[in-house]
């Protein structure tokens, strides 16, 4: 590596930009397990090539998001400076949830586990620490039910969350009908605002279920 020449140096730099670039689009198309050899045939190299820049998958996925996870972070830091901890929760975590609506790669990483990528780790850690604290001071508040836990948010977050690429086969903004009927059922006092969205019809379920399972399209 240290013997390459400048022009060598500079081919390593574009193929390894080339593999994010194209590695971020198919992450975003088809999840964080689409095939490695598809994300090289798009940047125009080999598999070797790939393997060299990044020799795990968990690497490869480190360096396309990092960005992106810390945008989120910067969302949360944002959420624990408000007033009204209801207000920041809910401004958190529909911004969160944009965030999955529009990437599917984002969403494989934010509602799942995936060993090896520090980026990961550290978002997760600062997301619990998050909805942690916006939970203690809502209910110190007395806007959200005294007895809900931090586990309890997030694992019913992470199942709307797998939920979110399959309703938006059916609308780009379904997901805001089902996260704010989640949220109303954090809440002191039942809720009066009307709830955003049109609600699913017949067909669009059929829909968004036929996409949630093993046989789904990509």
């Amino acid at each position: 590596m240290g013997n390459r020449s400048p022009v060598g140096r500079r081919d390593a730099l574009r193929n390894r930009k080339l593999l994010t670039d194209k590695a971020r689009e198919v992450f975003a198309e088809q999840g964080l397990d689409a095939p490695l050899d598809v994300i090289a045939r798009r940047a125009g190299v080999g598999n070797a090539t790939l393997y060299r820049h990044f020799p795990t998958r968990a690497a490869l996925v480190d360096e396309v998001f990092r960005d992106a996870l810390s945008q989120t972070a910067a969302a949360g830091e944002r959420a624990r400076t408000a007033g009204d901890a209801w207000t920041g929760l809910t401004q958190y975590l529909r911004t969160v949830f944009a965030a999955l609506a529009a990437d599917r790669g984002t969403n494989d990483l934010m509602t799942t586990n995936l060993e090896g990528v520090t980026s990961l780790q550290a978002i997760h850690a600062h997301n619990r620490e998050t909805i942690h604290e916006l939970l203690r001071r809502g209910q110190e508040q007395a806007t959200i039910r005294p007895h809900v836990t931090t586990e309890d948010l997030l694992f019913a977050l992470a199942a709307l969350g797998r939920a979110v690429p399959a309703l938006t086969t059916v609308a780009p903004d379904a997901w805001l009908r089902p996260l704010a009927l989640l949220l109303d059922g954090l809440r002191t006092s039942p809720a009066t605002a009307p709830l955003p969205a049109p609600a699913l019809t017949s067909d669009q379920l059929g829909k968004v279920l036929l996409n949630l399972g093993p046989h789904r399209r990509r």
